[in-house]
């Protein structure tokens, strides 16, 4: 294929129907029941982080709304209408950047255009794109169509950032919240993308590209692009590793389990082990914080203590207070200006802040110990008598 006609992973496999849409089951079921009974609502908002199918969702909604003999959930991909919405020239879509179209005369345009009947299919679809990037007099000026919409048009707001959208939209619209991406769900697509791309990419690879992705298909999918082009047909772990400055799940997991014994020794070497390798001091505190947590939620849902970090066992208490440490830390470690020792004195840090006490507790402990003696103090006097 020429370079001209290449088309990168996140575009070649952008989700083209609702059965093509992960992690987001929630969104996909409530949209085709409002298809399948006519119950379609006149505005909608899908708010969630980058990568995760706003975008992809707000299209496929308007492929249903708009294909042949439509609304339908269960659409033909191959329907000239639903191949004109995919190709962005169906007159009847229209998606428009808010980031780059947000004037109050812009919002007016479109107000004037939406009185007109469609042209092509049913309904006239407005998709916004980062709505929250339209300026206040862009949005009073939308409030009036949004109110009293014609009953052809149909507007799809895709939003990062909902608290910057005013709440008199919110209020006009059905909200939609898009939640990260599981990583077994992703790397279960990532392995299905690799087979019909015929890459043989290693489990634990795939497992470090999910990690990485922090729940967004898109990033994910890009970085799998991106390890293609590096390795070519065959990828490892250590290949992910090595481009991105991760961190194996292997050192993850002793750098957790020298925090959990309060091995100063050894928590410094695997320090300096990562930082002589180039990996992303940022990136593994980040990592770091999300195994701790693991452990907290494992220490809740056991009843107060958990041995997931190493085998050491540890509380509740010292879980949250070492979860607490690292993120204190977060800042120094991204600002400062000796990353790798103001890592290392946050790791510190939180081992300390782990085997302290809280004030509250010990009081607690104390009073009980005082009520045990007194009660033994009070027999052996009643005893004597």
């Amino acid at each position: 294929m020429s370079a001209s006609g290449y088309q990168v992973i996140a575009r070649k496999w952008r989700p083209q129907t609702f059965g093509d849409v992960v992690g987001q089951d929630h969104v996909v079921r409530t949209l085709r029941n409002a298809i399948s009974r006519g119950r379609i609502a006149h505005a909608y908002l899908l708010v969630g982080p980058r990568g995760t199918g706003k975008t992809s969702i707000a299209r496929i909604f308007a492929k249903a709304l708009n294909c042949t003999g439509g609304p339908k959930a269960d659409f033909d991909p191959n329907d000239p209408a639903v191949v004109s919405i995919a190709e962005g020239s169906h007159m009847d879509v229209i998606e428009i950047d808010g980031a780059s179209n947000n004037s109050v005369e812009q919002v007016r345009d479109l107000r004037e255009t939406s009185r007109y009947a469609p042209a092509q299919g049913r309904y006239k679809i407005y998709i916004i794109d980062e709505v929250h990037m339209l300026s206040t007099a862009a949005f009073n000026a939308l409030l009036k169509t949004l109110e009293e919409p014609p009953p052809h048009v149909k507007f799809v707001f895709a939003t990062t950032e909902v608290q910057k959208v005013l709440p008199t939209i919110l209020s006009r619209c059905q909200r939609f919240d898009l939640k990260p991406i599981p990583e077994d769900l992703i790397s279960a697509r990532l392995r299905a993308i690799a087979e019909s791309e015929k890459v043989k990419v290693a489990d634990a690879a795939l497992a470090c590209i999910a990690r990485l992705a922090d729940g967004g298909m898109r990033d994910a999918q890009s970085i799998l692009d991106q390890m293609i082009s590096f390795c070519g047909g065959e990828i490892a772990e250590a290949d992910v590793l090595d481009v991105y400055g991760l961190v194996s799940a292997a050192t993850l997991a002793g750098l957790a389990g020298a925090l959990a014994a309060g091995d100063h020794r050894r928590i410094v070497a695997i320090v300096d082990e990562c930082d002589g390798a180039g990996r992303d001091l940022v990136r593994l505190l980040t990592d770091l914080q999300a195994v701790i947590r693991g452990a907290l939620l494992d220490s809740i849902a056991a009843g107060g203590s958990s041995t997931k970090l190493g085998g050491s066992p540890m509380t509740t208490e010292q879980l949250t207070r070492m979860l607490d440490g690292l993120r204190e830390g977060e800042g120094s470690v991204k600002l400062g200006l000796a990353e790798k020792i103001n890592f290392e004195v946050t790791l510190l840090k939180a081992v300390e802040a782990s085997r302290a006490r809280a004030i509250d507790s010990l009081i607690k402990e104390l009073a009980a110990l005082a009520g045990e003696a007194g009660t033994a103090t009070a027999a052996g006097e009643k005893k004597k008598g």
